[in-house]
């Protein structure tokens, strides 16, 4: 690849696993098969048996979370090996954030897969099954002051700003099915939605996340002790929506903040952009590509080898 640009990539979350994932990695590089066997050492089970196989555990939060993160690790450093593809700059939606620092060398894999294990399951042991959901809310242009509007009083609130076409709604569900009837009536009528309910087991960047911040900031400290804040001004932060600053408590902070407020990727995509002159995605799925659309910026997607190979051989 050639190495006078800045380059950024950005890794997807949860939402994103699917069967099979990163196995053609696994299969034809060997630092992607040892990435896999490192995460099970750590963790006492077989990744690449719950990412490959079709065991419906790769849907649990617990054991999502950890196999994600894994499996994109291993495609950016196969992608490292095979193509030189070396990012100066790195973000991450939700659990991707999670990735995008591993991926800066602030944390090392081993720690962090024990993390958010604990992380998926403390989410989801946060809020009964059936008691929250999540909806995305999606048109052009969304004016986010009246849809703040919409929802006050509501038990519910806003998850993840993706794009200035696409917002999620998170809380309970008696909350969500009145923000859909609150939006049907005071949407402006020259204008239309969609309302889409996700198919997720809690409702995450909830304030109902409340009650796990001290539980998870706890298993940062118990984990993380090996957490290096040097890089942590190449990530960006759901967060704040800017880059976090190389300080290991603001890192820290930021991650437990994140489990209970709102994902600010619209400013991270801007922060991204304002920065590199390209932006890649990597992970099993592409759902950031679109969003990146909606400021003007193209992302390309490596979900594979063969995507890969399409995009890093035609740049070099």
């Amino acid at each position: 690849m050639k190495d006078n640009k800045n380059i950024a990539v950005v890794f997807p979350g949860q939402g994103s696993q699917r069967p099979g994932m990163g196995k053609d990695f696994y299969e034809q590089i060997p630092v992607c098969r040892q990435t896999f066997e490192e995460a099970a050492d750590a963790l006492g089970w077989d990744v690449s048996a719950m990412c490959f196989g079709e065991d419906e555990k790769l849907n649990l939060t617990e054991f999502t979370q950890p196999c994600i993160v894994t499996a994109e690790i291993a495609m950016l450093r196969g992608l490292s090996k095979n193509y030189g593809f070396a990012p100066d700059y790195f973000g991450g939606h939700s659990l991707g954030e999670f990735t995008a620092l591993v991926a800066a060398n602030v944390m090392p894999l081993a720690e962090t897969v024990k993390i958010v294990q604990t992380r998926g399951k403390l989410m989801q042991e946060a809020v009964p099954v059936g008691v929250g959901g999540m909806a995305a809310v999606i048109s052009e242009g969304i004016d986010m002051e009246m849809l703040t509007k919409i929802m006050d009083g509501l038990a519910a609130g806003v998850a993840n700003i993706n794009s200035a076409n696409q917002v999620v709604i998170s809380g309970e569900l008696p909350a969500i099915d009145e923000a859909e009837n609150r939006l049907t009536q005071n949407f402006p009528v020259e204008k239309s939605f969609r309302f889409v309910r996700l198919n997720v087991s809690a409702p995450f960047h909830s304030r109902l996340m409340k009650t796990i911040e001290g539980r998870f900031a706890d298993t940062l400290d118990k984990f993380g002790s090996n957490l290096n804040a040097q890089n942590a001004s190449r990530v960006t932060s759901n967060f704040t929506g800017d880059f976090h600053q190389n300080d290991v408590s603001e890192v820290k902070r930021n991650l437990v903040n994140q489990i209970s407020n709102t994902v600010n990727w619209r400013k991270n995509m801007q922060a991204l952009a304002s920065k590199a002159q390209e932006i890649y995605e990597v992970g099993p799925g592409r759902p950031l590509r679109d969003f990146f659309k909606t400021i003007g910026v193209a992302c390309p997607s490596v979900t594979g080898l063969t995507a890969a190979d399409k995009i890093f051989k035609a740049s070099s």
